[in-house]
């Protein structure tokens, strides 16, 4: 950019930044929003209020063969809000760019595998921190940022605070999670977190990429070839429980979810389901009179 550009941009930029928090978004959509608008700058080296709607378009089928539908998404939605409060502009974005509505199901470990995966775990803290992680159903940023005050182990209950939607909720807490927190908590003695980082970086919650990173290495060893990541035992989590009878208005709570039919979709996972579907198609199969099978 030119020196007129930078100026015009941090401005702008400034003011983007200060109508996101006005608006009271969390620190992760600020980040992704911020992202966003500082990306295209990139791309176009100029401040994005001159845009026209064709490099719009450019932009986006650009970042397609770079990038994921999620994060084209988030761009989408940081530049719309960009668009919206800095600039007082309106754009079509389904004239532009919308993404596919694509809804998987994911990979589920079995309790076995579970547990095996967490037995094979060689770091103490990444080990605590997978059991924590299955035995409260709990999202890789919640349990990172667990402190020793949200555990109260007098109710056996942890606080889960500022979780998706900057939602709080209360989780029983179970007998064998609380020994395995004391017993890591008595290797570091942090004041705050129940996982701190190691080093230099003891004053923050351990590092996401490290955790992510050493699932890999034991799902390796232990041969299992799914599509695993640390989210995963949240997901196992839920339809474990659903397996043991629990209802979905109680698993939606544990989840914290807002909406019932978010929860509703692991009932698609259970075992019981996947058996009774089984079952059903064999007798449909069964029932058919095929003249020309070969026995």
């Amino acid at each position: 950019m030119n020196t007129q550009d930078q100026q015009r941009f941090d401005i702008l930029y400034k003011q983007h930044l200060t109508n996101l928090t006005l608006q009271g978004k969390r620190p992760a959509t600020i980040d992704a929003y911020s992202r966003a608008v500082r990306r295209i700058s990139a791309f176009f080296d100029c401040a994005p209020d001159t845009l026209t709607t064709q490099q719009l378009k450019r932009y986006f089928a650009s970042l397609i063969q770079t990038h994921s539908w999620s994060t084209v998404k988030l761009d989408r939605n940081g530049l719309q809000f960009f668009y919206r409060y800095t600039l007082n502009k309106q754009w079509e974005w389904l004239d532009i760019v919308k993404p596919p509505q694509v809804k998987r199901l994911p990979d589920i470990l079995t309790p076995v595998q579970v547990g095996l995966l967490i037995s094979m775990t060689r770091q103490q803290r990444y080990q605590v921190f997978f059991l924590t992680l299955y035995t409260l159903g709990l999202r890789l940023g919640e349990a990172l940022n667990l402190t020793v005050h949200d555990i109260d182990a007098s109710a056996m209950t942890v606080h889960i605070r500022e979780g998706k939607g900057g939602k709080d909720r209360v989780l029983p807490l179970p007998k064998r999670t609380l020994h395995a927190l004391r017993g890591h908590w008595c290797t570091h003695h942090h004041p705050k977190w129940l996982f701190p980082g190691i080093g230099s970086k003891a004053d923050n919650p351990m590092d996401r990429g490290g955790i992510q990173k050493a699932m890999k290495g034991i799902l390796k060893d232990c041969h299992i070839q799914l599509a695993i990541t640390p989210h995963t035992l949240r997901h196992c989590f839920a339809t474990h429980l659903l397996e043991q009878g629990l209802d979905l208005r109680s698993l939606q709570h544990l989840l914290g979810h807002g909406s019932l039919n978010t929860t509703a979709r692991y009932t698609q996972l259970t075992e019981p389901k996947q058996k009774q579907a089984a079952h059903a198609l064999n007798q449909l199969a069964e029932q058919l009179v095929v003249l020309w099978e070969v026995a």
